[in-house]
Formats: structure tokens, sequence, C-alpha cells
């Protein structure tokens, strides 16, 4: 359906691909994987013809449809997310908006003379619109908000009015809608809650056009994928089977391109060694003189790329008493909506909570609660002695000076701390060279999280209070964020969507319901084994 010929591209000084080849067939899954930087979103640009590349061909086959959604969703506001998800059905929406124009036409006074054309139209178009499943769209489009946990009132409502997150969900609810031959979906699990997630990997998994995705959820992309191109160092790689398989491959193939390297430096060494010996003795001068020209004849094997891994070592944290949060008998409403009627509940030593709850239940309340970040209308929330507490939540990104480097940001944040410290720090999280110079307003999304982290563990709580901190990170980071973790000796209470996240680093799970908390012993394995159901609300 799609070939890439030989492509290279180079933006600025940046090349990122050099004469490259893959190709994306009916029915593949494919995941696009690389580091950060390697051009991922400027293949998704050159498939859509948003961008050219400097050498080579993307081919795609004639009348082949395809949906992009990037995390750059641009303006929208004036229509209900409902129209606006409808509006990406291709034809069948530019018919329903010369439908509502005629309606419109049919009651307007002023054109009575031509009610009989206007008429004769209508039934035209209305056959048309008939004949695409127009009638039956809205209720997709409401069905597929649904599944992305939009509740009546938001579909209903104008989508200006949304947050940039929602707004995400609306680009795409539409590419989901317009049903293409082929979708693009860069980082679509993103802004998504578990239940979303959920919901989104079961509609691509029926979904039965060909799919190039990028995503930063490991467990998410494994169930979905077939196959994985990898771009690495300019070209492209291809790899049949899921992310763990390609993950095995990639590591034997390193394994075995680093034998080969060892063994030939090894020859050349022995080689080099009899050159350097005899080369003065005029008795061996043809040998040398052979294998001087034998040397220069070898194709020389390369060393495998080293991946640049971050590690990040916990400097303990102080003990804290055995009682770390105690809330009792607390009342939280907004508006009309009761959020906690009489909430009783204790967070212990060393429990590493995590907390489940379908969208609106009260996640983040109950972190902002404990935080002391929102007060409650009734009730006591009490902090046990000696806890010292870290919190991580979206708006401390938007808390960053954006006219401060990050090393000027950590030098504020710890006027102690010597330049070298600083400088390890950075390192650990991913600011290694000159990016410890950049202003924090270039940061990206997820080098921001990375430097909020940073500062939050450098002198380290010892209760962590987190709030989706998985969203922006890449594999890599948040790997070192879960071997981090799992070394930390204080206690946590988090949300996350990521479920690897999830089983790796809870040893309890409080689940939020309208009948209360449901609390469970042993981490979310087990409470996906206990309940039958990955979220709550959703059953498998």
């Amino acid at each position: 359906m799609i070939r890439l010929d030989n492509i290279s591209k180079q933006n600025g000084h940046q090349i990122l691909f050099i004469e490259a080849s893959a190709a994306l067939l009916k029915g593949e899954k494919i995941g696009l994987v690389g580091p950060n930087g390697a051009g991922k979103t400027t293949l998704f640009r050159m498939i859509t013809g948003e961008e050219l590349p400097d050498d080579g061909q993307v081919l795609v086959d004639r009348g082949v449809s395809i949906g992009f959604f990037s995390q750059d969703v641009g303006e929208m506001s004036g229509r209900s997310a409902v129209a606006e998800v409808m509006d990406g059905a291709g034809a069948v929406s530019e018919i329903a908006a010369e439908l509502a124009q005629l309606e419109a036409a049919m009651a307007d006074p002023e054109q009575m003379d031509q009610l009989d054309s206007i008429i004769e139209r209508f039934g035209e178009v209305q056959g048309q619109f008939e004949a695409l499943g127009g009638y039956a769209l809205e209720g997709q489009a409401r069905e597929v908000l649904a599944g992305l946990s939009f509740s009546q009132a938001m579909m209903d409502g104008d989508v200006g009015a949304l947050s940039g997150g929602w707004k995400m969900r609306v680009a795409l609810a539409r590419i989901l809608l317009m049903h293409p031959d082929v979708m693009l979906l860069d980082e679509p699990s993103n802004h998504l809650d578990l239940e979303s997630l959920i919901w989104l990997e079961q509609f691509l998994k029926n979904y039965d056009g060909a799919l190039l995705m990028t995503s930063h959820d490991r467990e998410f992309m494994n169930r979905i994928i077939n196959k994985i191109i990898e771009i690495d160092g300019g070209s492209l790689t291809s790899y049949s089977g899921d992310y763990e398989f390609y993950e095995a491959q990639r590591l034997m193939n390193e394994k075995q391109q680093q034998a080969q390297f060892d063994r030939q430096q090894a020859m050349l060494a022995k080689e080099i060694k009899f050159i350097e010996r005899f080369k003065a003795r005029a008795s061996h001068a043809s040998q040398v003189q052979s294998r001087v020209k034998k040397l220069e004849k070898i194709d020389r094997f390369e060393p495998p790329k080293r991946r640049q891994s971050v590690s990040f070592d916990f400097p303990p944290a102080p003990r804290s008493g055995d009682d770390v949060v105690n809330l009792r008998g607390v009342h939280k409403t907004y508006g009309d909506r009761v959020i906690y009627q009489g909430l009783d509940f204790m967070v212990r030593r060393k429990e590493r909570c995590c907390v489940l709850g379908t969208n609106g239940a009260g996640k983040s309340t109950l972190l902002k609660l404990v935080t002391g970040t929102t007060e409650p209308d009734a009730g006591t929330v009490v902090l046990g002695g000696s806890v010292k507490m870290g919190y991580f939540a979206q708006h401390a990104m938007e808390l960053l000076d954006g006219d401060r480097t990050v090393f000027q940001q950590l030098e504020d944040a710890f006027p102690q701390a010597g330049q070298g410290s600083l400088r390890a720090l950075a390192g650990c999280f991913g600011f290694s060279g000159d990016d410890v110079d950049k202003k924090c307003r270039v940061l990206s999304g997820g080098e921001k999280a990375r430097l909020v982290m940073a500062m939050m563990l450098f002198d380290p709580p010892n209760f962590l209070v987190l709030d989706e901190p998985t969203n922006h990170l890449d594999m890599a980071t948040k790997e070192m964020l879960i071997t981090a973790l799992s070394a930390y000796e204080g206690t946590m209470l988090f949300v996350s969507h990521d479920r690897h996240f999830l089983a790796a680093l809870s040893n309890r799970v409080l689940e939020l319901t309208p009948e209360g908390i449901h609390q469970y012993g042993g981490g979310y394995t087990e409470y996906v084994a206990r309940t039958g159901q990955e979220a709550p609300g959703l059953h498998s």
C-alpha cells in the first residue's frame, strides 16, 4: 500500500535518513520505534506528503485513504465535539453540511420562489447521505467519543471549551471515525486514561486497515502490532513480531555484531603486530607486503551503536513514621458534583498504592487532598510524623521559569549543591552536554517532566505522590524511572495509565467507585487476576 524507496532526508545539519527503504502492506499493524529525534514524525509527514524526501520516493497506491493523527491538533472551536468528529468522515460530512444548508434554505422566506428546486436538491442529497450511511454516522461518532471517556454533555458542548488533552481525543476520534485504509498514529496513547486506552487497544485490534504508529506505552504497543520498523542511524530495519520479540531480536543482533567486531579486531591486531615486527627485515618483505594489501581489502565491521541509557540511584530518604497520611470523614464537592462523602483512608510506610477509578471518580482530587493543594469541605487530612513529601503533578511543568536554563533551574532549587553533582543529576535524567543550557521554554513535554522529576528526587522525599508521572516520558526514561523507584525505600501514592508502570511498582490498589473505595492487597497484577478487569468498569 505504501512504499518508502531509498529515501534520504536531512533537517538542517541533522541527517535523518540515508537511502532507507521500508513498506507498509495491507493488514499490517506496525510499531515505529527509534530514539527521540530519530525522525519518526518526519517519516509520517513524508507519507502524508506534508514533507518531501531529499532523494528517493514515497509511493502510495492509487485510491488509498490515509488518516494521520499527530500531537499538533491546532485550533478547534465554535462546534460541538460530535460535529467536529463527524467533519473528519470525508465525503459524508460534506454532504451533511449541504443537507444542513438546504434545510435552512427551505425555512428561509426570502428563498420561497426557489423552493421547488431546493426541495428537489434536498431529495437528491438526502438519498446520497442515506446511501453513505450518514444517519448512522452520528451514533458511531458518539460511540467513539464515549469510548474515549466523553460524557454526553462534553460531546454536545463547544469543543473550544475543552482542554488540550481533550482536544487531542477529539482529533483522534476524527481519524477513528474516518476509518481510512491506512492509519498513521503519532503517540495516540499520550493523553488517555486507562479505560480509554484499553478501549482504543480493542478498537485498533479489530481495525481491518493498515496501521503505523508510535507509542511510549510498551504494553499498548505489544498487544496491537505484528511488525516493528526501527529508525536508527539513518536506516529503517523491519522486524516481524511484537515489541517484546523486537527487543529480544535487537539484543541478539547487537551481541552478534559485537562478537564479529571483536573477532575482526583481534585478527587485525595480530596482523598489524606481524607487520610492525618484520617490516624492517628484507627476508620478510614479500610477506609483509601481501599482509598490508590483505588488510587494505578487508571490509571493516562496525561495533553496534551504543544506546544512551540513563540510570538514577536514589540517595536514601529519611525514615518517616509508620502512619504516612490519614484521611478521616473527608467530604469533597465541586459545585453539584459530590466527589467524596465520608472518605476514610490511610497510607502506611513502604506502601506503594496505585489509585484506579473511572474518569471523574476523583483520582487527582485524592492526590490534591493528600498533598494539601486542595482542602476538604469537611473531615481531616493528617500527615504522619517525619513525613517529607514530593508531589509530581502535571501543572508542576508549567511552573518552570521559561527564561532559565535547565542547569540554572537546578541551581535555583539546590543552591548548596556542587556543580559536579548537579551535572551528574542532569545527566541521569537525559540532559547531557549542551542540553543543560537549553532554556526551559523550548523543552518538550518529556524534557520538562524529566527536569521536574530530577528536582523532586535529588533531595529525596520519603513520601512520593505522583499524578501520571509517565505521561510524556519515552520508553528508556520510563524504564530508568521504574528501576529507580523499585529500589526506593519510601512510600508511594500514584495514578498512572501505564500498565507496565502499575504492575512493576504497586503493592496495594485503591479502586475509587461510586459506592466508595475498594482496597486490594497486592499490586496491579493481582488486582487484574482477582477482578478479571484491567480498569474499573471494564470487563475483559
